[in-house]
Protein backbone atom coordinates (compact mmCIF):
# COMPACT_ATOMS: atom_id res chain seq x y z
CA UNK A 1 0.00 0.00 0.00
CA UNK A 2 2.58 2.48 0.94
CA UNK A 3 4.35 1.65 -2.51
CA UNK A 4 1.34 2.61 -4.46
CA UNK A 5 0.86 5.52 -2.46
CA UNK A 6 4.52 6.95 -3.34
CA UNK A 7 3.93 5.84 -6.96
CA UNK A 8 0.63 8.22 -7.20
CA UNK A 9 2.67 10.80 -5.90
CA UNK A 10 5.41 10.37 -7.89
CA UNK A 11 2.58 10.39 -11.14
CA UNK A 12 1.07 13.08 -10.06
CA UNK A 13 4.21 15.45 -9.67
CA UNK A 14 4.67 14.23 -12.93
CA UNK A 15 1.24 15.52 -14.11
CA UNK A 16 1.82 18.66 -12.22
CA UNK A 17 4.95 19.37 -13.92
CA UNK A 18 3.44 18.80 -17.51
CA UNK A 19 0.52 20.93 -16.57
CA UNK A 20 3.11 23.79 -15.36
CA UNK A 21 2.96 25.99 -18.82
CA UNK A 22 -1.05 25.59 -18.56
CA UNK A 23 -0.95 26.52 -14.78
CA UNK A 24 1.34 29.46 -15.64
CA UNK A 25 -1.16 30.92 -18.41
CA UNK A 26 -4.13 30.40 -15.83
CA UNK A 27 -2.44 33.56 -13.88
CA UNK A 28 -4.06 35.69 -16.34
CA UNK A 29 -7.63 34.82 -14.96
CA UNK A 30 -6.27 33.77 -11.72
CA UNK A 31 -9.64 34.99 -9.70
CA UNK A 32 -11.59 32.26 -12.27
CA UNK A 33 -9.06 29.17 -12.30
CA UNK A 34 -7.65 29.73 -8.67
CA UNK A 35 -11.06 27.43 -7.64
CA UNK A 36 -10.24 25.08 -9.77
CA UNK A 37 -6.75 24.53 -9.09
CA UNK A 38 -7.24 24.30 -5.61
CA UNK A 39 -10.11 21.62 -6.01
CA UNK A 40 -8.47 19.72 -8.36
CA UNK A 41 -5.40 19.70 -5.74
CA UNK A 42 -8.29 18.61 -3.49
CA UNK A 43 -9.15 15.54 -5.22
CA UNK A 44 -5.04 14.96 -5.78
CA UNK A 45 -4.75 14.98 -1.90
CA UNK A 46 -7.48 12.87 -1.49
CA UNK A 47 -6.03 10.23 -4.49
CA UNK A 48 -2.83 10.00 -2.56
CA UNK A 49 -4.51 8.89 0.56
CA UNK A 50 -4.86 12.42 2.49
CA UNK A 51 -8.53 12.84 4.58
CA UNK A 52 -9.92 16.23 2.62
CA UNK A 53 -13.16 17.74 2.27
CA UNK A 54 -14.40 18.36 -1.34
CA UNK A 55 -16.36 22.35 -1.42
CA UNK A 56 -17.80 21.53 -5.35
CA UNK A 57 -20.95 19.95 -4.69
CA UNK A 58 -21.66 17.03 -6.84
CA UNK A 59 -25.01 18.59 -8.25
CA UNK A 60 -23.01 21.65 -9.35
CA UNK A 61 -21.24 22.08 -12.97
CA UNK A 62 -18.07 23.94 -12.65
CA UNK A 63 -19.41 27.54 -14.28
CA UNK A 64 -21.84 27.73 -11.25
CA UNK A 65 -19.92 26.14 -8.35
CA UNK A 66 -17.16 29.01 -9.72
CA UNK A 67 -19.71 31.76 -9.77
CA UNK A 68 -20.73 30.95 -6.55
CA UNK A 69 -17.06 30.54 -5.32
CA UNK A 70 -16.09 33.84 -6.06
CA UNK A 71 -18.66 35.68 -4.09
CA UNK A 72 -17.35 33.46 -1.07
CA UNK A 73 -14.31 35.94 0.95
CA UNK A 74 -13.12 32.01 1.54
CA UNK A 75 -11.90 31.80 -2.07
CA UNK A 76 -9.59 34.56 -1.67
CA UNK A 77 -8.13 33.08 2.09
CA UNK A 78 -7.83 29.60 0.71
CA UNK A 79 -7.94 28.77 -3.03
CA UNK A 80 -6.17 31.75 -4.22
CA UNK A 81 -2.79 30.58 -1.70
CA UNK A 82 -3.57 27.20 -3.03
CA UNK A 83 -3.37 28.40 -6.32
CA UNK A 84 -0.14 30.15 -5.78
CA UNK A 85 1.69 27.18 -4.36
CA UNK A 86 0.62 25.01 -7.36
CA UNK A 87 2.12 27.13 -9.48
CA UNK A 88 5.08 27.41 -7.55
CA UNK A 89 5.73 23.79 -6.76
CA UNK A 90 4.70 22.23 -10.49
CA UNK A 91 8.03 24.52 -11.28
CA UNK A 92 9.55 22.90 -8.75
CA UNK A 93 8.81 19.30 -10.19
CA UNK A 94 8.94 20.66 -13.78
CA UNK A 95 12.98 20.95 -13.20
CA UNK A 96 13.06 18.03 -10.71
CA UNK A 97 11.64 15.30 -12.86
CA UNK A 98 13.07 16.74 -16.39
CA UNK A 99 16.79 16.91 -14.85
CA UNK A 100 16.24 13.89 -12.88
CA UNK A 101 14.97 11.45 -14.81
CA UNK A 102 16.34 12.30 -18.07
CA UNK A 103 19.59 12.64 -16.08
CA UNK A 104 19.12 9.32 -14.60
CA UNK A 105 18.25 7.32 -17.89
CA UNK A 106 21.54 8.84 -19.79
CA UNK A 107 24.14 7.39 -17.15
CA UNK A 108 21.80 3.83 -17.17
CA UNK A 109 21.59 3.37 -20.56
CA UNK A 110 25.29 5.01 -21.28
CA UNK A 111 26.59 1.55 -21.94
CA UNK A 112 24.17 1.42 -24.88
CA UNK A 113 24.89 4.44 -25.67
CA UNK A 114 28.90 3.92 -26.23
CA UNK A 115 27.84 1.19 -28.58
CA UNK A 116 26.29 3.49 -31.01
CA UNK A 117 29.68 6.03 -30.77
CA UNK A 118 27.49 8.12 -28.25
CA UNK A 119 29.08 9.37 -25.49
CA UNK A 120 26.12 10.28 -22.93
CA UNK A 121 27.17 13.83 -20.95
CA UNK A 122 25.06 14.59 -17.99
CA UNK A 123 26.33 18.02 -16.38
CA UNK A 124 29.84 18.14 -16.13
CA UNK A 125 30.37 13.69 -16.31
CA UNK A 126 31.31 12.69 -19.81
CA UNK A 127 32.15 8.83 -20.43
CA UNK A 128 35.74 8.44 -21.87
CA UNK A 129 35.70 4.66 -21.68
CA UNK A 130 33.10 1.24 -21.78
CA UNK A 131 34.57 0.89 -17.99
CA UNK A 132 32.98 4.81 -17.03
CA UNK A 133 30.02 4.10 -18.81
CA UNK A 134 29.34 1.21 -16.71
CA UNK A 135 30.65 2.20 -13.59
CA UNK A 136 27.68 5.45 -14.76
CA UNK A 137 24.81 2.83 -14.37
CA UNK A 138 24.34 2.67 -10.55
CA UNK A 139 24.73 6.60 -10.65
CA UNK A 140 22.01 6.71 -12.51
CA UNK A 141 19.82 4.45 -10.24
CA UNK A 142 20.82 6.78 -7.42
CA UNK A 143 19.81 9.64 -9.02
CA UNK A 144 16.64 7.90 -10.37
CA UNK A 145 15.89 6.99 -6.76
CA UNK A 146 16.81 10.78 -5.32
CA UNK A 147 14.39 12.06 -8.24
CA UNK A 148 11.53 10.19 -6.44
CA UNK A 149 12.54 11.18 -3.29
CA UNK A 150 12.40 14.74 -3.75
CA UNK A 151 9.22 14.46 -5.89
CA UNK A 152 7.53 12.54 -3.07
CA UNK A 153 8.86 15.38 -0.63
CA UNK A 154 7.25 17.90 -2.57
CA UNK A 155 3.99 16.42 -2.67
CA UNK A 156 3.76 16.06 0.76
CA UNK A 157 4.46 19.49 0.99
CA UNK A 158 1.85 20.25 -1.00
CA UNK A 159 -0.64 18.68 1.31
CA UNK A 160 1.05 20.14 4.72
CA UNK A 161 0.25 23.86 2.62
CA UNK A 162 -3.15 22.68 1.37
CA UNK A 163 -4.17 21.59 5.01
CA UNK A 164 -2.51 24.79 6.72
CA UNK A 165 -4.66 26.88 4.39
CA UNK A 166 -8.12 24.95 4.47
CA UNK A 167 -7.90 24.93 8.42
CA UNK A 168 -6.40 28.28 9.35
CA UNK A 169 -7.86 30.60 6.74
CA UNK A 170 -11.52 29.00 6.40
CA UNK A 171 -12.40 27.49 10.13
CA UNK A 172 -15.80 29.31 9.17
CA UNK A 173 -16.85 27.51 6.81
CA UNK A 174 -15.88 23.91 8.16
CA UNK A 175 -18.05 25.17 10.91
CA UNK A 176 -20.75 25.89 9.26
CA UNK A 177 -20.72 22.60 7.10
CA UNK A 178 -20.16 20.60 10.48
CA UNK A 179 -23.34 22.59 12.05
CA UNK A 180 -25.28 21.71 8.30
CA UNK A 181 -24.85 18.00 8.58
CA UNK A 182 -25.70 18.26 12.27
CA UNK A 183 -29.04 20.09 11.63
CA UNK A 184 -29.89 17.56 8.56
CA UNK A 185 -29.45 14.67 10.68
CA UNK A 186 -31.64 15.86 13.44
CA UNK A 187 -34.34 17.23 11.37
CA UNK A 188 -34.34 13.74 9.09
CA UNK A 189 -34.52 11.92 12.69
CA UNK A 190 -37.11 14.36 13.72
CA UNK A 191 -39.41 13.70 10.29
CA UNK A 192 -39.02 9.84 10.71
CA UNK A 193 -40.16 9.89 14.43
CA UNK A 194 -42.90 12.08 13.52
CA UNK A 195 -44.60 9.54 11.07
CA UNK A 196 -44.39 6.84 13.35
CA UNK A 197 -45.87 8.82 15.54
CA UNK A 198 -49.08 9.70 13.57
CA UNK A 199 -48.98 6.14 12.30
CA UNK A 200 -49.35 4.72 15.88
CA UNK A 201 -51.97 7.53 16.43
CA UNK A 202 -54.14 6.41 13.68
CA UNK A 203 -54.09 2.78 13.61
CA UNK A 204 -54.90 2.79 18.04
CA UNK A 205 -57.53 5.51 17.65
CA UNK A 206 -59.40 6.64 14.69
CA UNK A 207 -59.03 3.68 13.31
CA UNK A 208 -59.93 1.39 15.96
CA UNK A 209 -62.91 3.72 16.39
CA UNK A 210 -64.21 2.95 12.86
CA UNK A 211 -63.73 -0.60 13.25
CA UNK A 212 -66.11 -0.33 16.57
CA UNK A 213 -69.09 2.09 13.83
CA UNK A 214 -69.16 -0.68 11.53
CA UNK A 215 -69.49 -3.28 13.84
CA UNK A 216 -72.58 -1.55 15.52
CA UNK A 217 -73.76 -0.52 12.09
CA UNK A 218 -73.75 -4.09 11.04
CA UNK A 219 -75.11 -4.95 14.42
CA UNK A 220 -78.36 -1.96 13.90
CA UNK A 221 -78.88 -3.89 10.37
CA UNK A 222 -79.65 -6.98 12.05
CA UNK A 223 -81.85 -5.37 14.79
CA UNK A 224 -83.73 -3.76 12.26
CA UNK A 225 -84.60 -6.64 10.27
CA UNK A 226 -86.49 -8.11 12.77
CA UNK A 227 -88.49 -4.91 13.20
CA UNK A 228 -92.29 -4.53 12.13
CA UNK A 229 -92.35 -0.47 11.27
CA UNK A 230 -91.01 1.33 8.50
CA UNK A 231 -88.64 -2.09 8.51
CA UNK A 232 -87.53 -0.88 4.92
CA UNK A 233 -86.23 2.49 5.07
CA UNK A 234 -84.10 1.67 8.42
CA UNK A 235 -82.41 -1.23 6.72
CA UNK A 236 -81.48 0.84 3.59
CA UNK A 237 -80.07 3.35 5.49
CA UNK A 238 -78.19 1.34 7.82
CA UNK A 239 -76.51 -0.63 5.13
CA UNK A 240 -76.00 2.85 3.52
CA UNK A 241 -73.87 4.00 7.21
CA UNK A 242 -72.09 1.00 6.58
CA UNK A 243 -70.97 1.25 2.99
CA UNK A 244 -69.62 5.15 4.26
CA UNK A 245 -67.88 4.04 7.19
CA UNK A 246 -66.00 0.88 4.91
CA UNK A 247 -64.99 3.25 2.57
CA UNK A 248 -63.94 5.80 5.21
CA UNK A 249 -62.13 3.01 6.79
CA UNK A 250 -60.86 1.90 3.50
CA UNK A 251 -59.15 5.15 2.95
CA UNK A 252 -58.20 5.62 6.58
CA UNK A 253 -56.20 2.56 6.16
CA UNK A 254 -54.83 4.22 2.66
CA UNK A 255 -53.41 7.67 4.83
CA UNK A 256 -52.10 5.28 7.27
CA UNK A 257 -49.81 3.44 5.01
CA UNK A 258 -49.13 6.27 2.84
CA UNK A 259 -47.73 7.84 6.31
CA UNK A 260 -45.48 5.00 6.86
CA UNK A 261 -46.40 1.57 6.25
CA UNK A 262 -46.72 -0.87 8.83
CA UNK A 263 -45.02 -3.68 6.89
CA UNK A 264 -42.05 -1.78 6.70
CA UNK A 265 -41.77 -1.52 10.24
CA UNK A 266 -42.63 -5.19 10.68
CA UNK A 267 -40.89 -6.78 7.82
CA UNK A 268 -38.84 -4.84 6.72
CA UNK A 269 -37.98 -2.96 2.82
CA UNK A 270 -38.19 -6.20 0.93
CA UNK A 271 -41.52 -7.42 2.47
CA UNK A 272 -42.60 -3.96 1.97
CA UNK A 273 -42.08 -2.94 -2.20
CA UNK A 274 -44.13 -6.39 -2.40
CA UNK A 275 -46.67 -5.19 -1.10
CA UNK A 276 -46.72 -1.97 -2.60
CA UNK A 277 -46.04 -3.86 -5.60
CA UNK A 278 -49.13 -6.16 -5.20
CA UNK A 279 -51.35 -3.06 -4.66
CA UNK A 280 -50.14 -1.61 -7.52
CA UNK A 281 -52.92 -1.29 -10.27
CA UNK A 282 -49.85 -2.06 -12.67
CA UNK A 283 -48.73 -5.67 -13.29
CA UNK A 284 -45.33 -5.09 -12.00
CA UNK A 285 -42.67 -7.39 -11.90
CA UNK A 286 -40.40 -7.31 -9.27
CA UNK A 287 -36.78 -8.72 -8.61
CA UNK A 288 -35.27 -8.74 -5.30
CA UNK A 289 -31.70 -9.79 -4.04
CA UNK A 290 -29.75 -9.28 -1.33
CA UNK A 291 -30.71 -8.90 3.15
CA UNK A 292 -32.31 -5.65 4.33
CA UNK A 293 -32.02 -6.29 7.94
CA UNK A 294 -28.51 -4.07 7.95
CA UNK A 295 -31.10 -0.81 6.45
CA UNK A 296 -31.39 1.55 8.70
CA UNK A 297 -34.72 3.17 9.14
CA UNK A 298 -34.98 6.73 7.18
CA UNK A 299 -33.10 4.81 4.60
CA UNK A 300 -35.37 1.67 4.28
CA UNK A 301 -38.08 4.70 4.23
CA UNK A 302 -36.84 6.52 1.55
CA UNK A 303 -36.32 3.81 -0.50
CA UNK A 304 -39.38 2.73 -0.18
CA UNK A 305 -41.17 6.16 -1.18
CA UNK A 306 -39.38 6.65 -3.97
CA UNK A 307 -40.37 3.39 -5.34
CA UNK A 308 -44.00 4.39 -4.43
CA UNK A 309 -43.70 7.49 -6.17
CA UNK A 310 -42.68 6.11 -9.14
CA UNK A 311 -45.12 3.63 -9.52
CA UNK A 312 -47.88 6.44 -8.79
CA UNK A 313 -46.12 7.99 -11.38
CA UNK A 314 -46.13 5.49 -13.88
CA UNK A 315 -49.45 5.13 -13.24
CA UNK A 316 -50.89 8.51 -14.22
CA UNK A 317 -48.50 9.54 -16.88
CA UNK A 318 -46.32 6.57 -18.54
CA UNK A 319 -49.42 5.52 -20.61
CA UNK A 320 -48.22 1.71 -19.55
CA UNK A 321 -50.07 -0.76 -18.08
CA UNK A 322 -46.79 -2.30 -16.41
CA UNK A 323 -43.56 -1.79 -14.32
CA UNK A 324 -40.18 -3.37 -13.58
CA UNK A 325 -38.41 -2.67 -9.86
CA UNK A 326 -34.89 -4.34 -9.35
CA UNK A 327 -34.29 -4.26 -5.55
CA UNK A 328 -30.75 -4.92 -4.05
CA UNK A 329 -29.62 -4.47 -0.81
CA UNK A 330 -26.27 -5.34 0.51
CA UNK A 331 -24.85 -4.99 3.83
CA UNK A 332 -23.05 -1.35 3.05
CA UNK A 333 -26.00 -0.09 0.51
CA UNK A 334 -29.28 -0.45 -0.91
CA UNK A 335 -29.98 0.08 -4.98
CA UNK A 336 -33.47 0.38 -6.33
CA UNK A 337 -34.25 0.70 -10.25
CA UNK A 338 -38.12 1.15 -11.30
CA UNK A 339 -38.60 1.21 -15.38
CA UNK A 340 -41.16 1.39 -17.57
CA UNK A 341 -41.54 1.69 -21.12
CA UNK A 342 -43.82 4.17 -21.53
CA UNK A 343 -44.16 7.87 -23.60
CA UNK A 344 -40.49 9.00 -21.41
CA UNK A 345 -39.98 12.84 -20.61
CA UNK A 346 -40.38 12.79 -17.16
CA UNK A 347 -37.97 15.47 -15.20
CA UNK A 348 -37.42 16.33 -11.58
CA UNK A 349 -39.15 19.70 -12.00
CA UNK A 350 -38.50 22.19 -8.37
CA UNK A 351 -41.40 21.85 -5.88
CA UNK A 352 -42.19 18.29 -7.57
CA UNK A 353 -42.80 14.86 -5.69
CA UNK A 354 -39.44 13.91 -7.38
CA UNK A 355 -37.61 16.58 -6.52
CA UNK A 356 -39.01 15.92 -2.66
CA UNK A 357 -38.00 12.60 -2.84
CA UNK A 358 -34.30 13.20 -4.42
CA UNK A 359 -33.92 15.60 -1.43
CA UNK A 360 -34.73 12.82 1.04
CA UNK A 361 -32.58 10.52 -0.32
CA UNK A 362 -29.48 13.09 -0.48
CA UNK A 363 -30.41 13.30 3.44
CA UNK A 364 -29.66 9.73 4.30
CA UNK A 365 -26.41 10.39 1.94
CA UNK A 366 -28.12 8.82 -1.22
CA UNK A 367 -28.81 10.00 -4.19
CA UNK A 368 -31.97 9.80 -7.20
CA UNK A 369 -31.67 9.99 -10.44
CA UNK A 370 -34.00 9.73 -13.36
CA UNK A 371 -33.46 8.70 -17.28
CA UNK A 372 -36.35 9.59 -19.29
CA UNK A 373 -35.83 10.36 -23.20
CA UNK A 374 -38.80 11.44 -24.84
CA UNK A 375 -40.61 7.77 -26.21
CA UNK A 376 -38.05 5.90 -24.39
CA UNK A 377 -39.54 5.07 -20.97
CA UNK A 378 -38.36 6.18 -17.94
CA UNK A 379 -35.75 4.66 -15.40
CA UNK A 380 -35.41 5.88 -11.64
CA UNK A 381 -32.41 4.85 -10.16
CA UNK A 382 -32.04 5.28 -6.22
CA UNK A 383 -28.85 4.76 -4.09
CA UNK A 384 -28.17 5.23 -0.35
CA UNK A 385 -25.96 3.91 2.23
CA UNK A 386 -27.65 1.21 4.80
CA UNK A 387 -26.61 3.51 7.39
CA UNK A 388 -26.38 7.25 6.79
CA UNK A 389 -23.11 8.94 7.04
CA UNK A 390 -24.19 11.20 10.50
Amino acid sequence: MAQIRIARRVLTECIAAMAFPILLLSILVAPVSAPVVAETDRSRARWCGVETMPLKPSDHSWAKWVVLRLRSRSMWRTDLPVFVTAVLLSALSLLVAFFGFIGAAALVFSPVFWLFGIAAQVGPFTPESVGETLLAMPAGIVLGVVTTTVLTGTSFLRDFLLRAFSRNRDPDLLAKLEELRTSRASLTAAFEFERQRIERDLHDGAQQELVAVVMRLGMLEATATAAAADQERIVRLARQAQAHAERALERLRDTVRDIHPRELSDLGLIAAVRELAARSPLRVELTSTGDDAQLSSPTATAVYFTVSEALTNISKHAGVGNARIDLRCATTDVHVRVHDDGVGGARIDTGSGLAGLRERMRSVGGNLEILSPPGGGTLVVASAPSQPPW
